[in-house]
Order: C-alpha cells, then structure tokens, then sequence
C-alpha cells in the first residue's frame, strides 16, 4: 500500500524509479529447534545479485512457513543490500512480507527507515518483485535527499 506523503512525492515528480533483473539462491539452513521444525516453519539463507538501475548484492536471511493448505504459506525477510543505485553507492536493507492464500500472492518489500548509508543515506522505498517464467524482476520506487 503507498503512503499518502509517497503519493504526493510521485505527483510532485519527486519519486525516482528503478528496475531490473536479480538472481537469487536460497540456500535452506538447519532449524533452530524442533517445534520450528515440526511447525512447517523453515529458515533460509538469501544470496542476490541486481542488476539494472541498482546494480548491488545482497545477503540475508528468510523465514518461511507452510500450511496444510495447498499454496497457502507467509514468509518474512530482511536483506542488507551493498551496491550502486542510478550511480549513487552504499547499501541499505529491505524488509520483505509476503503472503499466498492459496495461489494469490501478496508482498510487501520496503526500505528500513534509516538504514541507507554513504550516498544512499536517507533513502526510502518500496519494492515490487516479478516472476515471470524463472526469471526475477523487481521495480524500486524510492526517494533521495538531494545529492550533495
């Protein structure tokens, strides 16, 4: 859901837009404890690599469950990025939420407030990811301080 200030910064020109494509691995890790385990409940590690507008890494770590439902499932995600975005370099994190109530999806993947750093510092956001045929998309709609 967009905010009303992000709404009043894309009228008044000030939201900037980026995209691409990314690569991911998800590499499943050990459960913590058994009733994580036996909860349907599974951690993941999150390895990325952007390119495009932003062109950056990513590392991270997921937390996924399923449920008795057939493509119904929730996952949460936080990921520190490091690169390059329209040529202004530094990282920041994102912090996904996503939802499948039985086939239809729902995410939310936005910029932690506070978390850019160097010339990335004071930048928020929003992402969108895409899937389409194995190959991962994403469009970032974000904003900037003015450059120094």
């Amino acid at each position: 859901m967009t905010s009303r200030a992000e709404l009043r910064a894309m009228e008044a020109g000030l939201m900037n837009h980026a995209k691409g494509t990314f690569e991911v691995k998800l590499t499943p890790q050990k459960p913590d404890n058994k009733e994580a385990e036996s909860a349907s409940v599974g951690r993941m590690s999150i390895d990325k690599k952007f390119s495009g507008d932003l062109e950056a890494t990513s590392q991270g770590e997921m937390l996924a469950a399923m449920t008795a439902v057939k493509s119904s499932a929730g996952y949460v995600a936080i990921e520190r990025v490091g690169g390059t975005l329209h040529g202004r370099h530094g990282t920041f994190v994102l912090q996904h939420s996503g939802t499948m109530t039985r086939g239809t999806p729902a995410l939310s993947v936005t910029v932690v407030p506070d978390s850019g750093t160097e010339k990335l510092t004071g930048l928020t956001g929003r992402m969108t990811i895409k899937i389409d045929g194995g190959n991962h998309f994403y469009e970032f709609d974000y904003m900037l301080p003015e450059k120094d």
